[in-house]
């Protein structure tokens, strides 16, 4: 017979908390743990979110304008301009990693504090809108999601695979090399003319709406492919409530997702670079028969032409759904980030047991 696992003191009871949502499985926790340290576990998030409205402010500076329009050959300023959108997405990425890495809850609940101090300025000095109420909405939403993402922990969930994406990018790059022939077939139909007259005709709310059914159609592989992963997983733990099973079947979907999502976003990159290398006035005329040489991003105008965009996008999303198709059936990506993975579940399982005899 077992012994009776001893009462876990406060402290104790805070790191297994810890370490649980560091694995991604909020469920596991006691009724009420999400509602504690809400402003400590959101402090990466919401020092990310500063960082943008510090760069808004940066912008509004600069080009003395709260929207982004730069249309034909940008000048110094406009350059400049273009350099802060591209560095800040990196940047905030490389913000929040860093406050992540903040152990003491004092600090990180000064850093939450004061991200969200600069969060208000960038409302009201900079932002996305020449009104200030528009911009308060919207910073306030995204910092509402984020709390409400803490809250609900779905924030650890996705913060444990973005985790586990940093540490597994030397598998994913043998995956995208082992796609190879297929991304090939893709890098044909980015020279294909056709592709580029659907690309400068088609709305982005329509483009919009079928990348959005082949997600679903890819993501439809990855959960039944997950599904079938974790039923055994589940099996050993049979006294997992119905929310700790979603959990662990969101956990190990949400990581593969995000997982291939990253590969299909740098291939998408990389045919967005390559386009502005060799696509020419000439060139683009002759292929999108008059498509614009300026496009559209989240309502910033940019020099990078339209159908490029449109293109990019699309066969991102082809890409993201070969990868995710390749992932369900690929011997070599289930031994080499699945396998772990589960096994990660799996202890992370077996703790769950403990902390909950413990905890009471």
């Amino acid at each position: 017979m077992s012994q009776p696992h001893p009462p876990l003191d406060a402290a104790d009871t805070d790191a297994a908390e810890r370490w649980f949502l560091g694995r991604g499985l909020p469920a596991v926790l006691r009724r009420g743990a999400l509602l504690r340290r809400v402003a400590v576990r959101s402090a990466p998030a919401l020092a990310a979110l500063a960082v943008v409205a510090a760069n808004s402010v940066l912008i509004v500076a600069i080009s003395g304008k709260h929207t982004v329009d730069i249309a034909g050959r940008p000048d110094f300023v406009e350059g400049v301009v273009l350099g802060l959108l591209a560095l800040v997405l990196p940047l905030a990425a490389a913000v929040g990693w860093l406050v992540s890495r903040v152990s003491a809850d004092s600090r990180r609940r000064s850093i939450a504090v004061a991200a969200l101090v600069v969060t208000g300025l960038g409302a009201l000095v900079g932002g996305f809108s020449n009104r200030v109420l528009v911009n308060v909405l919207l910073y306030g939403i995204a910092a509402a999601v984020i709390v409400v993402g803490t809250v609900t922990g779905i924030g650890s969930i996705l913060g444990w695979a973005l985790r586990l994406t940093t540490t597994n990018l030397r598998h994913l790059a043998g995956m995208a090399a082992r796609a190879l022939p297929v991304l090939l077939l893709t890098f044909l139909v980015f020279f294909n003319g056709s592709v580029w007259v659907m690309a400068a005709t088609i709305g982005r709310p329509r483009l919009w709406l079928g990348m959005g059914f082949l997600f679903l159609v890819a993501a439809s592989f990855l959960v039944s492919g997950a599904l079938e992963q974790v039923r055994p997983l589940l099996a050993e733990s049979d006294r997992l409530s119905r929310a700790e099973r979603a959990n662990v079947l969101f956990v190990v979907t949400a990581s593969q997702i995000t997982q291939v999502i990253s590969v299909a976003a740098v291939t998408g990159l990389m045919f967005l670079v390559l386009g502005l290398i060799l696509i020419s006035p000439p060139l683009l005329e002759a292929w999108t028969r008059g498509g614009r040489s300026d496009g559209e991003v989240l309502g910033m105008t940019l020099p990078i032409p339209d159908a490029l965009i449109q293109t990019t996008l699309f066969l991102s999303a082809i890409t993201f759904m070969y990868l995710a198709a390749k992932a369900v059936t690929d011997t070599a990506y289930r031994t080499k980030l699945l396998d772990p993975m589960l096994d990660d579940v799996r202890v992370t399982l077996a703790a769950r047991e403990r902390y909950r005899a413990a905890a009471g």
